[in-house]
């Protein structure tokens, strides 16, 4: 079937093209019985508006878009479904791309599919900024703390929660622990094990001690790498563990459970980020609560603000707070 154009639906509600595109854009000079048959109209011929043309005309979209490696997870959902909410709020649409490669993720932020953007991709690099400020794209960065022309950025502190935290197990008493530790090119992992092995030298402890096991930020891979780890003999074995997020602390304490152990009798556990199955998973899981929501309602608000006012950017650190539960307890 023909897609129907603007011209179908004026010749089907009796009136000019002209009048059917002030009606669809809100433009109050058409009268409301009229304005009612021209929405007839367009819906009786399942018309939409052509967005690119109308985008080539405004020089706006009305779109945010955010761009990201993974969508994976619920620290990723609960994220996505913030910005989408306050996006929709301030009267935005939300487009969301995850691009297989980088040549992919430049291509879409430079295609002028949306008015600005917000950007949890370790992919895009300095370089990349730059040429996003070249083209006046405002853009939000969530995986590393940046300013500029047309830039800013809203982080979490990762790496003086995961030294807060492993102070936290160092006072209970646990003077070997296992870092599970996440992606290799990701910052929070990075920040997150820098402050793990500050608070250790802070200590007077070393690093030698202590055991760094990949987990991935998923449960199975966590499961995997300590469940071999409990599995080889070790003279003076660790006494707890810093997962990189929640679902790799979860992890943890299944392998931990199921090599016939305790939590936290004998093993401690924390985890990062505080997702929504922490405070009922068995034990209540002991985490550093990321403001997920808040991140993602200050990063819309910092992008339309980059938008209206056309000021320089800026940098916003937010901190996190350690939950005490009962996955952590005293050597």
């Amino acid at each position: 079937m023909k897609k129907a154009t603007i011209k179908d639906v004026a010749q089907l509600a009796k009136v000019s093209i002209s009048t059917v595109s002030n009606a669809l854009n809100g433009v109050n000079v058409v009268k409301p019985q009229t304005k009612a048959r021209i929405l007839s109209a367009a819906h009786q011929l399942n018309y939409s508006p052509n967005l690119m043309g109308k985008q080539l005309r405004s020089g706006q979209t009305n779109m945010i878009g955010v761009f990201t490696d993974s969508v994976a997870g619920p620290y990723f959902y609960q994220l996505i479904e913030t910005i989408s909410q306050a996006a929709a709020a301030k009267n935005y649409g939300l487009s969301v791309t995850l691009a297989n490669n980088h040549t992919a993720l430049m291509n879409s932020l430079l295609g002028n599919t949306c008015d600005g953007a917000i950007i949890f991709d370790h992919r895009v690099d300095d370089r990349d900024l730059e040429h996003l400020a070249g083209q006046e794209i405002p853009a939000v960065m969530l995986d590393r703390p940046v300013s500029g022309d047309h830039l800013s950025s809203i982080v979490f502190d990762s790496f003086n929660e995961s030294y807060l935290a492993t102070q936290y197990l160092l006072q209970l008493g646990h003077q070997r622990i296992g870092y599970l530790a996440g992606y290799d090119n990701n910052r929070d992992n990075h920040e997150r094990f820098t402050g793990f092995q500050r608070a250790i030298l802070s200590a007077g402890l070393s690093l030698e001690d202590m055991v760094v096991l990949k987990g991935l930020f998923e449960e199975q891979a966590a499961y995997d790498a300590v469940k071999t780890y409990l599995a080889t003999e070790t003279a003076q074995p660790v006494t707890a563990f810093l997962a990189g997020n929640d679902l790799s602390a979860i992890g943890a304490i299944k392998a931990i459970q199921a090599a016939g152990h305790q939590v936290p009798k004998d093993y401690s556990v924390i985890g990062f980020d505080d997702i929504e199955i922490a405070s009922y998973f068995d034990p209540t899981l002991t985490t550093i609560r990321n403001p997920i929501a808040k991140q993602g309602q200050l990063a819309v608000t910092e992008l339309i603000r980059l938008l209206t006012t056309k000021q320089w950017g800026q940098q916003q650190v937010l901190p996190g707070d350690l939950k005490i539960r009962a996955s952590t307890g005293k050597r």
